[in-house]
Parts: C-alpha cells; structure tokens; sequence
C-alpha cells in the first residue's frame, strides 16, 4: 500500500519507523515543526529527520487547513494514511481521502483518556492499566471505530517516564499487525461504546499546581505523574515556587488544614492533606524531595528546618 503519515514528536518518529520497516511504500510524512512548548519538548524525535534520511518527502504544517496541503496528497495518491501525535484536528476532506480512511495510533485503551496527555491523566487517577489503541479517523477525535489494543499493567511506584517507554514500545508491532490486516481484508473494526468514553485536554506547567485538599494518595500519583522530564507539580512556600521531586504517603493521620507543614515522618516532612483533614482520619504527603527556583534540589528535612506555616 501506498501510506502517507502524520505525526509528531517520539510517538510520530516510532510509527515512521515502523511504517519504513513495514514493506509498504510511504510516500509522505507530515509534520509539526519544532516547539518550545514545555510539553512538546519531551520525547522529542524527529519525524522530519527520520524520513529525510530515507528520502520520504517531508511537509512542515501547524494545521493541516491549507489547499497546498490537500493537493499534494491527492497528488500521492496514499492507499491509506496513519497519524500518531498530530495535534490538530484533520478535517474530512484528508483523514476520508484515502481508500483505506486513517488509521490513527493513539496512547490510550480507548474510548477511555481519548484527547490529550492520557498517560498523565491515567497515572494520576489511579488506572491499573494503560495502553495503544489503533482505530480509525472519523469526525469525532479518538472516536472512531477500533481495529486493534494492546495493553500494559500500571506497577506501584511507576511514573509517567515509566509508563511512556512501556506503552511507545507497543506502537510498532500494533502499526505492522494493523497495516497487515488491512491490507490483507481481514481487519475487523469495532464501534467504540461511547457511553465509556472520557475525554481530557491538554496538560499545562499550571495543571501541576498542588491543589492540598485533594487526598494524600491522589497527590502522591500526581507527583509520579509529574516526574522529571515532565514539569513538576509544584506548590508555594513563603512566596517561592517549589517543585515537588518525590513524595510518599504518611504511615499515621494526620488532622488539621490543608497544606500544613506539620511534623517530620522518616525521610521526609508531612504536608497535611484532604479536604476533611479536619478529621483526623486522613493521611499526610510527605514530601521527601524538592526543588527550588533556583534549580536546586534539596531533602525536605533539610529545607523545612522548622515545622509551621503552609504550602499553597
């Protein structure tokens, strides 16, 4: 089959890579130039790169709105087109242009975490498994009929970093296997039961901001979530942002107002957290390691050298 490809960043670079080891012939790849957005410089491989190396013409677009853009597809003639972390909407008249529609690869166990960052949301809410799910482009984004999911178990302790390499591991095999039965007749498209779907935006340095009334097992998951490379989740103290680099779950409870610096739990210091921390009968995050504006990472026993005040 002839393919044409959209994609960007890692998850863009590993469906190249697949779609060249595949046999088809790939025709064209279309992606976005660089950014110096924060979340788009993170896993960061070159789709331009990759193709210009094996001589697959490369067009550079934000938006795939131009009528350029339409005729030189028309002009490649694709049999069907794969995108992977295409961050803008395709309209009809490109993802139905082919025979064969568009085969979009996406980051989640759809129709759960369709939209944007759904390793990050999964993490943070508390899913036990994550996954790659290939399904075809319709009108709705993420919400076409699926041909193919693979999934992997989310471990006590995982972060995002942990939990991206796992699931980009998934994308070649499921691109190969996908291609395969298409262009074999035998692929077999489910309807996604919409009922089950969830839908999330993308993720901002400021959806990192330490809301202290969330339970303490909440915010714990949102500090893995937030690992490094990703922007920290981050609070402040004495007017200064922290960035939070690892924190655990108190052993006791703790009562008393959110986002209380409250007392020193083995290696780490406890923020009181929860909204009904009032109680008593919720149990603290203990934030072990920090780091300040200054790029400086410190223990926590040794920034809070005295209990009191707060984070917010």
């Amino acid at each position: 089959m002839r393919v044409v490809m959209f994609g960007y960043q890692t998850w863009g670079h590993r469906t190249l890579r697949a779609l060249l080891d595949s046999g088809h012939d790939v025709v064209l790849a279309v992606t976005h130039p660089k950014s110096e957005h924060a979340y788009e410089k993170i896993w960061d491989d070159s789709v331009a790169e990759l193709a210009e190396q094996h001589d697959v013409p490369v067009l550079l677009r934000n938006r795939p709105d131009d009528a350029g853009l339409l005729r030189t597809l028309r002009d490649a003639a694709p049999d069907i087109i794969v995108a992977n972390n295409w961050r803008t909407w395709l309209p009809p008249e490109i993802f139905d242009l082919p025979p064969h529609g568009t085969l979009n690869i996406h980051d989640s166990l759809l129709p759960a975490y369709a939209g944007f960052s759904p390793l990050i949301w999964a993490l943070i809410n508390g899913e036990r498994e994550v996954g790659v799910t290939a399904h075809r482009m319709n009108a709705e984004l993420d919400a076409g009929d699926i041909l193919l999911q693979r999934a992997v178990p989310v471990k006590d302790g995982d972060t995002t970093t942990d939990l991206f390499h796992r699931t980009v591991d998934l994308i070649e095999p499921l691109v190969r296997e996908s291609l395969e039965l298409i262009a074999s007749g035998r692929a077999h498209w489910v309807a996604q039961d919409r009922t089950q779907a969830s839908f999330f935006h993308k993720r901002s340095v400021e959806d990192g901001r330490i809301d202290w009334s969330w339970p303490a097992e909440d915010l714990e998951r949102l500090v893995r979530a937030q690992s490094d490379p990703y922007p920290n989740a981050f609070s402040h103290h004495r007017g200064e942002r922290i960035q939070i680099v690892s924190a655990a779950v108190s052993q006791a409870r703790y009562g008393g107002t959110p986002g209380r610096i409250f007392i020193r739990e083995g290696d780490g210091v406890v923020i009181v957290a929860g909204a009904d921390a009032r109680t008593g009968q919720r149990r603290g995050l203990v934030v072990k390691r920090l780091r300040t504006p200054d790029g400086v990472e410190h223990a926590a026993t040794d920034y809070f050298r005295t209990m009191g005040g707060y984070l917010g």
